[in-house]
């Protein structure tokens, strides 16, 4: 049913044991029948045989070493045995509820994508893939984890052929995850957000493996560049931009006043020929929350609070 895929870090130091983790994690989804890990970094080929996953050394990179986005996708998509693909990160770990909702959108015709949310979490053990192993990442994620914004999404399962022509974007820089939101929608497909159904735990790490660290990944000159041939800031997307929510397997329409504004303001950019009705419908929304809140705070006082 779903080829994951992912390109990992040189398994060295903390890296070594999350990225085991996580790759260790995917091993135990009933719903993934294949495994890809992409790319020649120190390791990789080790665990790929350790863990009978398959190994694809063969991947273009940027002069600084990063993955090409574009390159990656098109050969997972080339290699896979599976009508559904997922890119993931490769210190993400996925559990049960990750399955349930793969398997939830298998019955779905058409393009779609689905992504969601992270929990932060610091991991500095190896994790024993027991009958309770689950319950105890959760455990650990409920009292010491932390719930990422909503434009951090580091898993991606969608349908064959759903991106068509990508830009040569650098992997592990910025911009070129929340460009794949506003492809998929710009491809009139299905963006459907998990978060309330998907605990994908992202183990934290640092950016020594960058001459910059974090102001390499994220605001060094590979991702000015993503920016750049994203098409600027305006096709970064989040999961605001999302047309469904999965939520106790149940798929149901994202209305929520968050997700209408996001549709108001992105009708410019998705289909410029209403950009002008997007902009008035954007008007009358803001016009008719702020009366009826009004209107509420009047008849009930003691609602009333700061702004």
């Amino acid at each position: 049913m779903l080829t994951l895929f992912a390109s990992p870090k040189a398994f060295r130091g903390h890296v070594a044991l999350i990225q085991r983790n996580a790759i260790r994690s995917w091993t135990h989804l009933d719903v993934a029948s294949e495994i890809l890990l992409f790319g020649n970094e120190t390791g990789t080929a080790e665990v790929a045989a350790e863990l009978g996953v398959r190994h694809v050394p063969e991947l273009t990179c940027s002069p600084s070493g990063a993955p090409m986005l574009d390159g990656l996708f098109t050969q997972a998509e080339r290699l896979a045995a599976n009508p559904i693909l997922c890119y993931v990160n490769a210190d993400i770990i996925l559990m049960g509820d990750f399955t349930r909702a793969v398997r939830r959108v298998s019955q779905l015709k058409g393009r779609f994508l689905l992504v969601g949310r992270r929990w932060d979490l610091d991991v500095l053990e190896e994790l024993a893939f027991n009958d309770r192993w689950e319950n105890r990442l959760l455990e650990q994620v409920a009292s010491g984890g932390r719930r990422q914004i909503r434009d951090a999404i580091d898993y991606f399962v969608f349908s064959r052929g759903l991106w068509g022509d990508m830009p040569p974007f650098a992997l592990g820089r910025g911009a070129w995850d929340d460009w794949l939101a506003y492809r998929a929608r710009a491809r009139r497909a299905m963006v459907i957000d998990a978060t309330p159904s998907v605990k994908a735990v992202h183990q934290n790490h640092d950016y020594s493996h960058l001459p910059g660290n974090a102001d390499e990944a994220f605001r060094g000159a590979e991702t000015r560049r993503n920016l750049e041939l994203a098409g600027g800031p305006d096709h970064l997307f989040s999961l605001d931009d999302a047309t469904h929510i999965l939520d106790s397997g149940r798929l149901h329409r994202a209305l929520g006043r968050a997700h209408l504004r996001r549709r108001c303001e992105a009708a410019s950019i998705l289909y410029p020929a209403f950009g002008p009705i997007g902009r008035a419908l954007l008007r009358l929304a803001d016009s008719s929350y702020h009366l009826r809140r009004r209107l509420g705070l009047a008849l009930n006082p003691g609602r009333r609070r700061d702004a």
